[in-house]
């Protein structure tokens, strides 16, 4: 009995601790349980984490910016929750965020992040900015609709956009961007930017204490960007406050002493006050030191080149101005400097430091330290963004191949060449040497930017005789031997080669046509810069009836400068006459010719010579053709041998900052006279003749035939165009200056046998092909077409054209080249060699803008003023149209 008690009584009790357990377990989970941050911390297991307000995140990615984890043991109230908070908060992603304990069940805590993701950019919206101010500015804040916006982000946008607009000159400038709820699209806000430019910040005054060596007006020069307003020298410079080129312009000052010799020259306080609300006064205290003369130049570490030879390409001796400047052109900018001596033998890893070793009163010693280091080999050439050519098109461009000695030259030369392809944007490419310390050798980075440059024309001009439409295609990337594979087309041609291809037609129909091809190998049989190129044409062109101007001679048609649009002339007739009454099927030249040419690089005098031999064949076929005096009916042939040494040493063939292009040409027929025993003399007489009681229409027109049935000449032509940066050569936007020089002289082995054709039509926008009657155009700005030409006997036998150029870019982009220019210019030309005078010349000047688009080349427009008269007409006021980039 007593056992039976026992045993219920133990019953009993373990009923009563497992009640008193789960009861205890009960009560002891407490949801969102009060955090008292002034008790004493506990320790809490971290059993759960719950993640709200994060819907574009998932749960784990959010969770693990935290740095928190299920299991981890954290103290409540402690800094487990504030540094996880400040975590969430470094990403950026949310605008608020609160982590909360739900509940606590024991010593394990559940844990909730509640969120708010940052809002989205529904929209951008600017006030205030022109459209290709909104361009940069959308580049450079990099806002885009979708993406998250913050204070932080507002802040430094803001900042940017004052930025932008102080560096052109708006100092004062007022940004502001508004966020506004979208409430069409939860979450997202619209981005208004505000921006007041106000009027830009000018500098009235440039006050300078403290300089006795140079003047203020000295100084003022050299600060090439900070200039005062109202000064008469500044008027073409800027006047605009802008604090970066400012300090530019103090680093100029100082750079400026020290090329005299003042080493310890230094600004020693500058600021800027305002004068009023659109300009400012600046002041500048110097301290210009005492000036320092070389003492002595010592080399250290050069083994590879001699201590003479290194001096002498220094250029500074024992008693010279300590100038910085030149030392550091001389050691390492320059051209034949020292450091492109020692790279230029694959010392890449060249270095030269200067050190002031001993300052003495007012000299210096110089110690050179060199550290020659082993000699370079390339070990990779590597191309990059070339989707246009096949590579090893670039790479027979290239003068740094795998295995050879490192070459800092022949790699500025490969980036020239690659340049000249015109595949690839000149101002775009990066192309630079990557050294590799460990095995010392270096890889060759070609980083270029495909660009298409095949050309499509289509224009249309109003003549004499009415509209002339013209067509040409030029493709400038062909491939002929993939001209029967068409599966390896790329567009409608086969490409890939680099080979030029070029067709046009131009017409009105009835009155003109012409038609030619072209093709070009710069590369024939694909081993040596050996260049083949062969060419066709044809054209026709038809006379107008003699009654359609009211005159059979002297018309404009044949004169178009000398009255086409006087009152009483020729005007009237133009306009009253049809068309159809106009256009003589019995006067007509035909003109075909073919011809063949092959190129060649040359290694001397150096490797930008070329020479290039050409041979070809011209026929005309004239009837009635009054335009030419000493013929105008029968077939004529020419042979020609044409013979071109050439250098081109240019470095962008869109806009040119340096170089040079020189060319010399030849061109001759065979002496065909000497191959006929015929009496030249009394032939030349006889179709010169316009005396009809000696000599009969029919004799006459026979001696033409005869004398020119083989046509016989020499052409020598001369041209040159060299490029010279006024500004930082090697800056994006250079100002340049371009001189020119042509001469063109047209001969004949018998003087009887001068030649009708290959004259030069001198004038205008050289441009005028369909009215020149077999003739060279040559451009001189300032005055009508063919104003200079001597019209006596046939045309221009000599010409000359000088001229200077100043180029400043706008835009250089990979689709679009925009450069301005002015100019002065003459010429002349003669109708005979022996009356060739190359200084008496007919001037004007000008300015115009050139504009290269891919698909269309370049065209331009110039306004030009001819100063001179000419056959008693003055130049005086034109506009130039060009289209096409002429040599």
């Amino acid at each position: 009995m007593r056992f039976k008690f026992i045993t219920f009584l133990l019953l009993l009790s373990s009923i009563s601790i497992s009640f008193g357990v789960s009861a205890q377990a009960t009560t002891d989970t407490i949801y969102n349980p009060t955090i008292h941050f002034t008790g004493l911390p506990k320790t809490y297991e971290i059993a759960d984490i719950q993640v709200k307000g994060a819907d574009n995140y998932e749960d784990y990615i959010v969770v693990g910016y935290t740095g928190l984890k299920i299991g981890d043991l954290i103290t409540i109230p402690g800094p487990d929750i504030t540094d996880a908070t400040k975590r969430l908060w470094r990403q950026g992603l949310f605008s608020k965020i609160q982590i909360t304990v739900d509940k606590v069940i024991g010593n394990k805590a559940y844990l909730t992040l509640n969120l708010r993701q940052q809002p989205r950019i529904g929209s951008i919206t600017y006030h205030g900015v022109k459209k290709g101010e909104q361009q940069d500015l959308d580049e450079a804040l990099q806002l885009r609709k979708g993406n998250q916006i913050t204070q932080n982000i507002v802040n430094r946008a803001e900042q940017i956009i004052s930025k932008y607009y102080g560096n052109k000159g708006f100092g004062n400038a007022t940004v502001k961007i508004n966020l506004t709820d979208d409430l069409s699209h939860p979450n997202e806000v619209l981005v208004d930017i505000n921006v007041n430019k106000n009027d830009k910040v000018k500098v009235h005054k440039i006050y300078i204490d403290g300089n006795e060596v140079m003047s203020d007006n000295q100084l003022q020069r050299v600060m090439k960007k900070t200039n005062e307003k109202g000064k008469i020298l500044n008027l073409f410079r800027q006047k605009k406050f802008v604090e970066s080129d400012y300090e530019d312009d103090l680093e100029r000052i100082i750079q400026k002493y020290n090329e005299k010799g003042y080493r310890d020259a230094a600004i020693l306080s500058d600021s800027v006050v305002p004068f009023d609300e659109k300009t400012v006064d600046v002041y500048i205290t110097l301290d210009e030191g005492k000036k320092y003369y070389i003492n002595d130049i010592l080399w250290v570490g050069n083994t590879i080149y001699s201590t003479d030879l290194l001096s002498n390409v220094l250029g500074m001796e024992k008693g010279d101005v300590y100038n910085q400047k030149l030392l550091k052109k001389r050691t390492s900018e320059d051209d034949d400097a020292i450091a492109n001596y020692y790279m230029n033998n694959g010392y890449l890893f060249f270095d030269l430091t200067p050190i002031e070793k001993n300052v003495n009163g007012d000299s210096i010693d110089l110690e050179m330290r060199i550290t020659e280091g082993p000699q370079a080999r390339i070990n990779n050439v590597i191309i990059n963004g070339n989707d246009r050519l096949y590579e090893k098109v670039i790479r027979r461009e290239l003068y740094v191949k795998p295995g050879e000695l490192f070459n800092k030259e022949d790699l500025m030369r490969s980036a020239r060449e690659i340049a000249q392809t015109g595949h690839f944007d000149p101002e775009n490419m990066d192309i630079r040497p990557e050294p590799n310390q460990e095995d010392g050798t270096v890889d060759i980075l070609f980083n270029l930017e495909s660009k298409s440059n095949d050309q499509f024309e289509f224009s249309m001009g109003w003549g004499q005789t009415g509209i002339i439409g013209k067509v040409a295609i030029k493709f400038t990337n062909f491939s002929i031997k993939n001209l029967f594979y068409p599966n390896s087309y790329k567009g409608l041609v086969p490409q890939g080669d680099g080979q030029q291809l070029t067709i046009s037609a131009q017409t009105n129909a009835r009155y003109y046509q012409a038609y030619s091809i072209s093709f070009l190998d710069p590369w024939f049989g694909g081993k040596r810069p050996n260049s083949l190129s062969v060419s066709a044409y044809y054209s026709r062109q038809t006379g107008v009836n003699s009654s359609y101007y009211n005159r059979s001679y002297m018309n404009s048609y044949m004169y178009p400068y000398s009255g086409l649009y006087n009152s009483g002339y020729g005007y009237n007739d133009y306009y009253q006459n049809s068309y159809e009454n106009a256009y003589d099927p019995n006067k007509f030249l035909q003109m075909l010719g073919v011809s063949v040419g092959f190129g060649k690089r040359l290694n001397w005098p150096d490797n930008y010579f070329t020479f290039q031999a050409e041979l070809g064949y011209n026929w005309y076929f004239l009837k009635n053709w009054e335009y030419l005096f000493d013929m105008q009916n029968g077939t004529s042939n020419s042979l020609t041998l044409g013979l071109t040494l050439a250098r081109n040493s240019t470095d962008n063939p869109l806009y040119t900052r340096r170089g040079s292009n020189f060319s010399l040409n030849l061109q001759f027929t065979p002496p065909a006279s000497l191959f006929g025993k015929k009496n030249w003399k009394q032939l030349s007489e006889i179709a010169k003749s316009t005396n009809t009681d000696t000599y009969t229409t029919a004799q006459i027109e026979n001696a033409r035939k005869e004398l020119y049935r083989w046509i016989e000449y020499w052409k020598l032509r001369f041209k040159s165009r060299t490029y010279t940066p006024l500004t930082n050569p090697d800056g994006k936007y250079t100002l340049v200056f371009m001189t020119r020089a042509d001469v063109g002289l047209l001969g004949s082995y018998n003087k009887n046998l001068k030649s009708p054709f290959e004259t030069f039509y001198v004038g205008g926008d050289g441009m005028s092909g369909s009215y020149t009657y077999a003739q060279e155009t040559i451009a001189l700005r300032g005055y009508d077409n063919g104003q200079l030409t001597p019209y006596y006997r046939g045309g221009g036998y000599a010409y000359t054209r000088f001229g200077m150029e100043l180029h400043f870019p706008f835009m250089l982009q990979p689709t679009t080249t925009i450069y301005g220019l002015t100019f002065i210019e003459g010429g002349n030309a003669w109708n005979s060699v022996k009356n060739f005078s190359p200084f008496d010349l007919k001037r004007s000047a000008g300015a115009g803008i050139r504009i290269y688009l891919p698909m269309i080349g370049m065209m331009g427009i110039d306004w030009a003023y001819g100063f001179d008269r000419v056959y008693g007409t003055k130049g005086g006021s034109h506009f130039h149209f060009i289209l096409g980039q002429e040599f």
